[in-house]
Order: C-alpha cells, then sequence, then structure tokens
C-alpha cells in the first residue's frame, strides 16, 4: 500500500491487516479519479472517518487538499497513521508548498461526528466544516448506522452545505438512505465494494453520474 500520485507520491502505507481492510489500490485510484475530475479536492478541507491505514486521507492530501483530519477508533491503526504523518512531514513537498494541517484523532467515528456536531451548536456562526467526508467502515457496522452517521454529519453542520461525502460499503449491503436534501449522486461497483458519492440535491450531480460496475 502506498500513495498513489500527487506530492507525496510513492509514499508507504503501513498496514496492520489484524484490524483493518484497507481500501486496494485499484479501488482508489478510481476513486480519486472520480474526486479529481470534480475538483472537489484542491484546498480542500478532508474528513476521513474509519481511517484505518489512512489511505484516503493521506491520497487526497496529496491530490491537493490542504487540511487533513483521521479518525480511528483501533489505537494500533491510529499509531501507524501518526507514524505515516510524522513520515510526510519530514518530506521537502510538506514544506515546500502550501500550509498543510494533519490531525489523527483515536475516536469512534460517531462520537468524533457527534462532538464536533455539539461545538458547531455552540458555534452555529463560524461552525468547523469539511469540504469532503470520506467514509470505509468495517462491513459489520450496519447500513442503519451508517445511515445515523450520514445524518449527523449533515444536521450537525459537519459536512459543508456544498460538500460531498464518498462511503465505501459492501455490494451484498443494503443502499444506504442518504440525509434528507442530499443525494447519491452515483454508485460505482468494483468486484465487491460498492461505493456511493452523495451531494446536496440542489447541486448539480456531476455529469458522469450514473451507476456502473467496474471489474
Amino acid at each position: 500500500m502506498h500513495i498513489i500520485t500527487g506530492r507525496f507520491k510513492g509514499t508507504p502505507l503501513t498496514t496492520p491487516r489484524s484490524v483493518t481492510r484497507p481500501t486496494t489500490d485499484r479501488t482508489k485510484e478510481a476513486i480519486f479519479s472520480h474526486l479529481d475530475s470534480w475538483g472537489v479536492l484542491e484546498d480542500a478541507r478532508v474528513l476521513d472517518l474509519y481511517a484505518g491505514t489512512g489511505a484516503l486521507g493521506f491520497e487526497a492530501l496529496s491530490r491537493g487538499a490542504n487540511d487533513l483530519v483521521l479518525v480511528e477508533a483501533n489505537a494500533q491503526a491510529a499509531q501507524l497513521i501518526a507514524q505515516t504523518a510524522t513520515l510526510l512531514r519530514r518530506q521537502r513537498a510538506w514544506t515546500s508548498g502550501p500550509e498543510l494541517s494533519v490531525r489523527v484523532v483515536k475516536a469512534r467515528a460517531e462520537r468524533y461526528v457527534a462532538r464536533m456536531a455539539a461545538n458547531n451548536a455552540k458555534h452555529a456562526e463560524e461552525p468547523t466544516q469539511f469540504d469532503v467526508v470520506l467514509m470505509d467502515p468495517p462491513y459489520a457496522v450496519t447500513t442503519e448506522d451508517c445511515n445515523a452517521l450520514l445524518a449527523d454529519l449533515v444536521q450537525g453542520k459537519v459536512v459543508a452545505e456544498d460538500g460531498l461525502m464518498m462511503l465505501e460499503r459492501s455490494t451484498r449491503s443494503e443502499l444506504p438512505t442518504p440525509p434528507a436534501g442530499w443525494q447519491i449522486s452515483e454508485r460505482r461497483d468494483y468486484g465487491e465494494t460498492a461505493v456511493f458519492y452523495m451531494e446536496p440535491e440542489s447541486e448539480s450531480a456531476p455529469e458522469s453520474a450514473s451507476n456502473s460496475s467496474e471489474e
């Protein structure tokens, strides 16, 4: 596992296989080809929930995001993510380009989102929001729980009103339900993995929006 392209191209990602199910490089490349084509990563603030190895979040940072928060409940995995962040900070690309920020949070995704939502309620005039939210929960996480998390992200204003949420699920899982006012703008299947892109209904879906399978 490594960062595929961008300013940190080739940086290795340590994988604690006993506690994570990392997104394959093939699926990751497909996901970020979409995100790149939509222009949502440049200077973006990105939240990577169920971060695992940090593969999705670090790829986003490498491809143009400036601010990244990675949330992982497992202590071993969170420690390895922090080690990768330290490795990136030592690279020339970290200091020679725009100011970058990476923060690793050891917490359950649901608790982190609830905490952010509560903070935003206290600071309603200046909520802390993310432009892109990436989610690759363990398949054991139920669709009902995923739906609740998606709703909390929107209702708590953790995701920006014009933001984008990406959710990975098993193709055998029930279809997720987007929060009120949001839509599934595209679904892509890669083997056993289904990837859903969600955007506000007021926003036009990308021209390539469709449901498709890629072998």
